[in-house]
């Protein structure tokens, strides 16, 4: 079971870390976030996300029992420093990095977090790209109107 860490600006991490717990209560201790605050040395940001990851790898080695921890690593913004920072981590083998993220990638991660890392990278892409799409303003067309709390029943459906 791979361990995830999220490197994202502030508060971006954290929020993720929160909703990751609310949906997945269980995965608690699989998830840790570092939120990059824009006045703090990048060395001293470097070797907290260390110890995170180092963190989340033990904790991936005593869930599987795996003889090879593995994390996945998301971050905010592909280029800024969570993401460099994040590059600077990752093996590509054991540890590995997707920029971008969202709530959508995270549940799907965590949703599939049994998984080989491999595969898991590639869930998390789909629920990430999947998440993403514009939605209609208004109800569709084919659908019948039922009235809500309007006690005067004044229908304006067009």
């Amino acid at each position: 079971m791979a361990g995830i860490l999220i490197i994202a600006h502030t508060p971006l991490a954290s929020a993720l870390q929160v909703a990751a717990r609310h949906a997945f209560p269980e995965a608690a201790a699989q998830v840790e976030a570092l939120d990059v605050l824009p006045n703090v040395p990048l060395s001293e940001t470097e070797a907290q996300a260390r110890l995170l990851l180092q963190r989340v790898l033990d904790h991936s080695r005593g869930a599987s029992g795996a003889m090879r921890p593995e994390a996945l690593i998301l971050t905010d913004v592909f280029g800024a420093t969570p993401s460099n920072l994040a590059q600077r981590l990752a093996d590509g083998s054991s540890v590995k990095v997707i920029t971008g993220a969202n709530v959508p990638m995270l549940w799907r991660t965590l949703n599939y977090a049994h998984e080989p890392l491999d595969m898991l990278v590639a869930r998390a892409l789909a629920g990430g790209s999947q998440g993403v799409m514009q939605i209609a303003t208004s109800r569709p067309q084919n659908q019948a109107y039922k009235p809500g709390n309007d006690q005067d029943h004044h229908h304006h459906q067009q």
